[in-house]
């Protein structure tokens, strides 16, 4: 791939001069009165823009050049690349599913030398051109099948990195690790023996129970969120650690960072208790819920639950800093339209189902509103039946 209209400096100084403007209306209005190539310096602005909060540093840095959107779309945010890094340091790593290269990049931060691999030849080269720029001298790159050179690979890591692909033929969703693309599962022993430690980022819709028996080496599982949104899945593997009992941690990157672990074991061994709605109405991250720590959640904080499949809590009172969002109920409402009118007579509620007769878009239709202001209404179904509860979030 030819990387030279990148390199202009006349192209770099257009994309500095109008990141705040409509990539479109550019197009538009300097076609045919520049002298590089104004479509991809376009491309390299609306990247920027769509970059800013997903990726700051990278989007704020003039030479790094970003690729086609999908790319960039599936890449990790600084956010959660900067969490896998955490406590990763060695000689050698290696990620065999490089990407746009953000997680070999962050990932390599603490380690002497890295290895990216990727198969589309044209991300490749551009992801080349980034990391010499953000990491010069540290990477060697590999344009092809990165579990292909692995296996002919003399070389020991310290850690070996894989995201696999999501998507097979006819851009389906996969939710079989073995489905995805690189087949991780039949060549697991092989990395193994390759390898100190393995790091798998997995799918958020991936069955974690599903995930752990087709490798049941997996000592850890991260379900990782980013303010109360699952994003990823990571699975762990560590030659040292083949002893350690297999845990599942929740763990929350929002305004201040919160974590949830727990074992298989505690979660069998959990009762939960069900009662009607108290004072507070507790309701998990969805980290929380993603890992399945339905009853050990209600047991460690002293919830009880509304019923088996509302994974809703209640309880008269809260701790602080818990990986739930907690509403304080106000009142029990009926649904009907004159009754909402008086309690909102501006129409604005936010209104949340769960476990409830009907979605939260169809209860607001019957009820005349819209999601709007401090309060809540929250449609769920208790023991003795459905109900809809009149809120205020703590």
């Amino acid at each position: 791939m030819d990387l030279t209209q990148y390199h202009r400096a006349d192209f770099q100084q257009f994309v500095q001069d109008h990141l705040t403007e409509d990539p479109a209306l550019l197009l538009f209005r300097y076609q045919g009165k520049t002298d590089f190539d104004l479509k991809a310096a376009v491309q390299q602005i609306s990247a920027r823009q769509k970059a800013a909060k997903k990726l700051p540093s990278w989007a704020s840095n003039p030479r790094v050049i970003f690729p086609a959107s999908i790319s960039l779309e599936q890449s990790s945010s600084e956010l959660t690349a900067e969490f896998k890094a955490r406590n990763r340091a060695g000689k050698l790593m290696i990620d065999l599913t490089g990407g746009f290269g953000v997680d070999s990049f962050f990932l390599s931060t603490a380690f002497e030398k890295a290895i990216y691999c990727e198969q589309q030849v044209e991300l490749a080269e551009i992801v080349e051109h980034n990391l010499e720029v953000l990491a010069p001298k540290k990477f060697d790159i590999v344009k092809g099948d990165g579990l292909a050179f692995l296996a002919q690979s003399e070389k020991q890591f310290d850690l070996i990195y894989a995201d696999p692909a999501r998507r097979g033929k006819g851009n389906q969703k996969l939710y079989k690790l073995q489905d995805c693309e690189p087949d991780v599962v039949s060549s697991w022993e092989m990395m193994k023996s390759k390898a100190d430690a393995i790091l798998l980022k997995v799918s958020p819709m991936l069955d974690i129970s599903q995930a752990v028996s087709e490798i049941p080496d997996i000592q850890k599982v991260q379900v990782i969120s980013v303010k109360n949104e699952v994003k990823e899945l990571l699975l762990h593997w560590n030659k040292e650690g083949v002893e350690s009992t297999f845990t599942i941690e929740a763990i929350d990157l929002g305004a201040k960072e919160i974590s949830f672990s727990f074992d298989l074991n505690e979660e069998e061994s959990s009762q939960s208790e069900y009662r009607e709605v108290e004072k507070y109405l507790i309701e998990p991250f969805s980290g929380v819920l993603k890992a399945g720590a339905f009853k050990t959640f209600g047991e460690r904080f002293g919830f009880s639950k509304l019923e088996p499949n509302s994974h809703l809590y209640t309880s008269f009172e809260v701790p602080t800093e818990i990986p739930a969002r907690v509403f304080k109920v106000i009142q029990e409402v009926q649904t009907k339209k004159a009754e909402i009118k008086k309690l909102f007579p501006t129409g604005k509620v936010n209104v949340i189902t769960r476990n409830y007769a009907s979605g939260s878009e169809v209860l607001k239709k019957k009820l005349g509103v819209k999601d709007g202001g401090e309060d809540f209404l929250i449609g769920t179904k208790t023991q003795s039946g459905f109900k809809v509860f009149w809120c205020r979030m703590l």
